[in-house]
């Protein structure tokens, strides 16, 4: 491992007496630092869409830019999976603070040299490389979620957390308009959202601790007597080596591999509707970026209740079962998505928006709950990055190139049968871990 990027080592145990209160006070920090962190990765990740009408009407095809926005997703879905294996080896505030800058600045020389928007295969490898780098987001917050909160606890708190994507994705819209008011360029959509990333991530990195052992307490298994049933307190502790990260506990769970082949068919339909919201909602219903900007918002921010609720169901409801809930929330995607399809008025346009995006975030947030689950804590980030391979490599790569040549062939109805298919599929898949949980003990 790189040295710099080395996990803080075990230090002194405080005395037993200040134990708790230092306890409380820096998880509510680090709980802090991969919510804001996290949402602050968003508004560097998906603005390229806000511009593609822009693009559209500089003479690109959408097939095209279906191209280029795949950068993303192909650079993204194989850096979350091995930035995962190096994340479980590294210092976790480090790891998510030099992400968030490298992403960042790579956003910033795109809105700003215009070279760099000259050509679709200049802008597949700006955002390759933007991709690339989004991927160390993810695997860094699964590492403190699973080193700071218990098994028992982790679905509400990742519901929590994981609203962040809702917030951060959904202020682009806001903060694309106000660049746009602010700078009068189409292209401050991509580089007023990044420079206050970069500012955030100076901050991130100050809020941010690495594991409990690294600021003198005890494991959160023992700190809240509470220890899955595979526990061990020495052995679960240690650092794994890569061999035995991807191959003993990865490759070989299956049911890991149901859930992140469900996760793919999840994510072709989250981007399949939001990354071609706006291009849709102006070709078929002419509505402009402000618009179609608040409706993004609106499809973000709908995701927040949404995954809150299927964070509660799961721990409290369904007593750890993730896949029920998940069943649940697509059976009713599929009936909005036909909702969508169908949509004339802008307030039937706009319910079905916000209520995909109420719905799709649970499914999103509880695969990746359900992958920590089935994972030891230092292979967490690991895992997530497998379910996280198949969503961005599968889902989302298809609804970025084989929705734009779909919709090239077919038209926007063709678009629509291929999110129907895919909420089938997820649901079908799903099944398979309908029963699977996994149990803590006292």
């Amino acid at each position: 491992m790189i040295g710099f990027l080395k996990p803080k080592s075990a230090q002194i145990s405080l005395p037993d007496e200040q134990i708790d209160k230092e306890y409380k006070k820096l998880r509510w920090r680090v709980f802090l630092g991969i919510f804001i962190g996290y949402a602050s990765y968003y508004l560097v990740r998906k603005n390229f869409s806000l511009i593609m009408p822009d693009l559209i009407e500089q003479g690109y095809t959408k097939a095209q830019l279906g191209w280029v926005l795949s950068a993303i997703s192909v650079s993204y879905g194989i850096s979350k999976f091995i930035m995962g294996g190096i994340s479980d080896r590294s210092n976790s505030k480090i790891f998510l603070s030099l992400g968030l800058i490298l992403s960042a600045i790579t956003m910033i020389a795109m809105g700003l040299i215009p070279a760099l928007t000259s050509s679709a295969i200049i802008m597949f490898i700006v955002l390759f490389f933007n991709g690339w780098f989004q991927g160390m987001g993810w695997p860094a917050c699964g590492r403190t979620m699973v080193h700071w909160f218990s098994v028992s606890e982790r679905g509400t708190k990742m519901s929590v957390w994981n609203i962040a994507h809702n917030i951060g994705g959904g202020l682009i819209g806001p903060l694309a308009i106000l660049g746009i008011a602010i700078f009068g360029d189409w292209q401050s959509a991509l580089y007023f959202p990044a420079i206050i990333a970069l500012i955030i991530a100076v901050g991130i990195y100050f809020i941010m601790q690495d594991t409990p052992q690294s600021c003198g307490l005890p494991s959160i298994e023992k700190w809240k007597n509470e220890y899955p049933a595979d526990y061990h307190p020495e052995k679960s502790e240690q650092e794994l080596t890569a061999r035995e990260i991807f191959f003993k506990y990865v490759f070989s769970n299956r049911f890991l591999w149901y859930i992140a082949l469900a996760n793919a068919f999840v994510y072709l339909i989250r981007y399949g509707v939001l990354d071609w919201a706006p291009t849709y909602l102006k070709e078929t219903r002419n509505l402009d970026l402000s618009t179609s900007g608040w409706a993004y918002f609106l499809y973000e921010y709908a995701g927040i209740p949404g995954t809150l609720l299927a964070g509660w169901l799961s721990d409290k409801a369904f007593k750890g079962q993730r896949a029920q809930v998940s069943i649940i929330y697509m059976a009713f995607v599929l009936l909005f998505v036909f909702a969508y399809w169908f949509a004339q008025s802008m307030w039937l346009i706009n319910l079905s928006l916000i209520a995909i995006g109420f719905l799709i975030y649970g499914p999103v947030m509880l695969i990746g709950v359900h992958a920590l689950d089935l994972s030891p804590k230092k292979a967490a980030g690991t895992a997530a990055g497998f379910t996280g391979l198949f969503g961005y490599l599968g889902g989302a790569l298809f609804a970025n190139i084989a929705m734009g040549h779909i919709v090239d062939l077919f038209g926007w109805d063709g678009g629509f049968y291929v999110l129907i298919l895919a909420s089938v599929i997820s649901i079908l898949l799903l099944t398979l871990t309908i029963n699977l949980k996994t149990k803590a003990s006292k």
